[in-house]
C-alpha cells in the first residue's frame, strides 16, 4: 500500500482505476453487441505492434519494397505471422469498427447525449479508412499500386484544384518512389492519431456514460448513495465478460490467420504478389474489401463530360451522411426494440443493400451490375435522407422506466 499511496501523491492513478473501471457504472443489460468496443482497442494494439515490427525490415523503396516484404515473409523469424497478423488484422479491424457502427444505428447510441460520442467514432472511422489507404501501396505490389493509382486519381477530378490535388498526394506526377514514402510516413503517423481520438472517445463516453439495448439513461435514477439502479461497476464484471470475447474472437482470428490469412483474395488480393509493373495494368482493379460499398457508388454514378466528379462527391457524401445521423433521427426512443416496422425494415434494408455494394465494388462493372448499383446507391441515401420523415411517423412502444 504504501508504494501506492507514494504513486497516488504523483499521480492520480487510484483516482482513474476508480473513475474508469472499478466506479465506472454501465447498464447491467450489455449484450452480444457490447463485445466490439473492446475488440477495437484490441485490434488497433495488434496493428500498431504488428506495424512497428515490420517497420524494422520494411524498405520504404519503390525498387526494394516488394522485395523487403518477401525477405519479412521468407527469411525474418516469425515474420510471415507477423505480416499475416498485421494484413488480416487490418480486415478484422474493419469487421469490428462495422459490428460495432452497427450496434451504435441499432440502439440509438448517436442520439442525445451522444451525439459528439457518435461524431468522434465517426472521425476515428475516417482515419482508420486514411490509415488503410496508406497501408495498401506499401506492399508494392501489382493491385496495391493499380488500386492507389485508381483512387488518387480521383482526386484529379476536383474541379480546379484536381490536378494540382492529385500532384500534392502523389509528391509526383505520377505513383513512384516519392508517393510510396509519403504514404509509408503517414501510414506510421495515423495509427498514434488514431490512439488520440481512442483516448478522446472513451473520456466522452464515460462522461455521458453508456448506452444499452433498451436505451434509458441509468444516471437518471440513482438510489441514496448516488450509484444508479440499474449500473454495475465496470470491473470485475465487465472486464471479465470483455476477456471472454476477446478468447471467442481471438479463436476465429486465429482460423483466419493460419488456415485463411488471405481469405480468396479478399483480404489480400492475388495481383499483388506480384511486384508493382506500371506498364501492367490487372485486368480488374478494385480496392481491398473495405472500401468497396463506397467504390460501388463511386462507379454507379455516371461521369459528367468525361469527369468522374459526381462519383467522387458521391462517395465522400456516402460517409459524410453518418455524420448527420443524430439530428436526422427524429424518432422519440432510441433503440430499435421500441422502434416501429418501419425503422426495423428501413436498418435491415440498409444493411443488406450496403453489403451488396460491397460486393459488387469487387465485381467487373456490367451495365446489368452497374444498374443494379445505382438502385442500391439510391436505397443507401434515402435511407438517411427519408429518415427525419419515416422515423417521425414510425409507430413507437412505450419505453420502459427500468432496464428489463
Amino acid at each position: 500500500m504504501s508504494f501506492i499511496n507514494w504513486v497516488d501523491e504523483r499521480f492520480p492513478a487510484t483516482k482513474v482505476w476508480n473513475e474508469h473501471l472499478a466506479e465506472y457504472y454501465a447498464p447491467k443489460n450489455f449484450n452480444f453487441w457490447y463485445f466490439f468496443g473492446s475488440l477495437a482497442i484490441l485490434m488497433l494494439v495488434n496493428q500498431i505492434l504488428t506495424g512497428v515490427w515490420l517497420a524494422m525490415s520494411y524498405k520504404p523503396d519503390a525498387d526494394l519494397a516488394f522485395g523487403s516484404v518477401e525477405y519479412i515473409m521468407r527469411d525474418v523469424e516469425w515474420g510471415w505471422l507477423i505480416r499475416y497478423m498485421h494484413s488480416t488484422g487490418a480486415s478484422f479491424f474493419f469487421i469490428v469498427i462495422y459490428l460495432h457502427m452497427f450496434r451504435g444505428m441499432m440502439y440509438g447510441s448517436y442520439k442525445g447525449p451522444r451525439e459528439l460520442l457518435w461524431i468522434i467514432g465517426m472521425i476515428i472511422y475516417v482515419a482508420m479508412m486514411a490509415t488503410a489507404f496508406m497501408g495498401y501501396l506499401l506492399p508494392w505490389g501489382q493491385m496495391s499500386f493499380w488500386g492507389a493509382q485508381v483512387i488518387v486519381n480521383l482526386f484529379s477530378a476536383v474541379p480546379f484544384v484536381g490536378e494540382e490535388l492529385g500532384i500534392f498526394i502523389r509528391g509526383d506526377f505520377v505513383i513512384s518512389d516519392a508517393t510510396l514514402n509519403r504514404f509509408f510516413s503517414l501510414h506510421f503517423l495515423l495509427p498514434f492519431v488514431l490512439v488520440g481520438l481512442v483516448f478522446v472517445h472513451i473520456v466522452a463516453l464515460h462522461k455521458v456514460g453508456s448506452n444499452n439495448p433498451d436505451g434509458i439513461e441509468i444516471k437518471k435514477n440513482k438510489d441514496e448513495n448516488g450509484i444508479p439502479r440499474d449500473g454495475i461497476p465496470f470491473h470485475p464484471y465487465y472486464s471479465v465478460k470483455d476477456i471472454m470475447g476477446v478468447v471467442g474472437f481471438l479463436i476465429i482470428f486465429s482460423l483466419a490467420l493460419f488456415f485463411a490469412p488471405e481469405m480468396g483474395g479478399y483480404f489480400i488480393e492475388h495481383p499483388n504478389f506480384e511486384p508493382a509493373n506500371p506498364l501492367k495494368t490487372p485486368e480488374h482493379i478494385a480496392p481491398v474489401w473495405y472500401f468497396t460499398p463506397y467504390y460501388a457508388i463511386l462507379r454507379a454514378i455516371p461521369s459528367v463530360m468525361g469527369s468522374a466528379f459526381p462519383g467522387v462527391v458521391a462517395m465522400g457524401a456516402a460517409i459524410v451522411c453518418f455524420f448527420f445521423l443524430p439530428w436526422l433521427d427524429k424518432s422519440p426512443v432510441k433503440s430499435m426494440r421500441y422502434k416501429g416496422p418501419i425503422q426495423k425494415a428501413a436498418l435491415g434494408i440498409f444493411c443488406v443493400v450496403f453489403c451488396v455494394l460491397g460486393v459488387l465494388g469487387v465485381m467487373p462493372s456490367t451495365p446489368g451490375l452497374t444498374l443494379l448499383a445505382q438502385v442500391c446507391t439510391f436505397i443507401y441515401f434515402a435511407y438517411f435522407l427519408l429518415m427525419p420523415w419515416y422515423s417521425k411517423i414510425d409507430k413507437t412502444k412505450p419505453v420502459p422506466e427500468r432496464l428489463t
